[in-house]
């Protein structure tokens, strides 16, 4: 049986940056820079321009992940794609990815894509079935992407500021490939709770309601404000985010029989400053093993890990032997951690 690595790396966010101060002078939101890094860390997002999808963003990080594993886009096997902001309802980014990444040009190749929707666990759950299609030899090369373009779905108001600051627009690729070689994905721990669904939720529709959206009597469909915009209980979200993460890195390192000191770089999903350093303190990690992005990008749910992994690849991190835990928490609830040797 082959082992599943991670051949390669990518990132991309959109070039406009919008500041704490942008939020306030721009949008209109009564807030202060201040109340906003105290409670998330956060300083800066970037939001994509409006006609910019999450394909888009998705194949700029894709590109180069392929560039650094040295393939091409018709050596994949399989395209994975976790987001909750896709173009539309259905069908999923995937299929656009596919068609952006020139796969049916020329001699077609129909590359399977399949979509992920577990929001800001979506990495994890993507990176677990990538390793699990590698390691059965049903592929060889999967592509794995977790992308978003929050901006266009935000309330930008003082009605919705509590979350509107928190998210941006990113995207970031790895490539899971095959290899004979003693390193890899060595696990992952995946977790779910659905008694919380609807603690960080954004519901838009109701499908059991007929019709499922209202509609007025011009048949204009009409989505209440409470339904529209995200919304979650912050307090029950960070106790739950602290204990599941924590938990999610005890049983990878039970599983393994490692320890926390063990492993060189702890990856956490950047959703709140203040959730991934109480994490930290509670594991009694040193400042150098957890890096942080959250301050220039906000939390980019499926994104955030691969970006984060990306960065630090580019930073020289990810050199051979190194062991990274990636560990996220999210909607649904749903949360989970992987150990990686490079």
């Amino acid at each position: 049986m082959s082992n599943a690595f991670i051949s390669g790396t990518g990132f991309y966010v959109p070039p406009r940056v919008v500041s704490n101060h942008d939020l306030i002078t721009k949008y209109r939101i009564e807030t202060t820079n201040e109340w906003i890094v105290q409670r998330t860390g956060i300083e800066e997002r970037r939001f994509a321009d409006e006609g910019v999808g999450t394909a888009d963003l998705a194949l700029a990080a894709s590109t180069m992940a392929l560039e650094r594993a040295g393939l091409v886009a018709k050596d994949l096997d399989l395209i994975l794609f976790a987001t909750l902001s896709p173009e539309t309802a259905f069908p999923g980014s995937g299929v656009y990815l596919q068609r952006k990444l020139g796969l049916l040009d020329d001699s077609p190749k129909f590359v399977p894509a399949m979509d992920i929707r577990n929001q800001c666990s979506g990495f994890l759950y993507g990176l677990a079935t990538a390793a699990a299609f590698v390691r059965s030899g049903a592929a060889r090369h999967v592509l794995l992407v977790g992308a978003e373009t929050h901006s266009a779905a935000l309330n930008l108001s003082s009605g919705g500021k509590s979350v509107a600051a928190l998210f941006g627009d990113g995207a970031g690729a790895v490539v899971v490939s095959a290899t004979d070689e003693d390193r890899g994905i060595r696990g992952t721990w995946l977790g779910a709770d659905g008694r919380f669904a609807e603690t960080l939720s954004q519901p838009i529709w109701d499908i059991t309601k007929r019709p499922f959206i209202p509609v007025n009597d011009q048949g204009v469909g009409q989505v209440a404000p409470d339904k529209l915009w995200a919304g979650m209980n912050g307090k029950v979200v960070f106790k739950h985010a602290v204990e599941k993460m924590i938990l999610s890195v005890m049983q990878a390192c039970w599983a393994l029989q490692i320890e926390p000191k063990d492993i060189d770089l702890f990856l956490f999903h950047q959703a709140n400053m203040r959730i991934n350093q109480y994490v930290q303190g509670q594991l009694g990690l040193p400042d150098e093993k957890v890096p942080h992005n959250i301050q220039h990008y906000g939390n980019t749910t499926a994104a955030t890990l691969p970006i984060l992994l990306a960065e630090a690849d580019q930073a020289g991190k990810l050199t051979k032997g190194k062991r990274v835990a990636l560990v996220a928490f999210g909607s649904g609830f749903t949360w989970g951690s992987a150990i990686v040797d490079f």
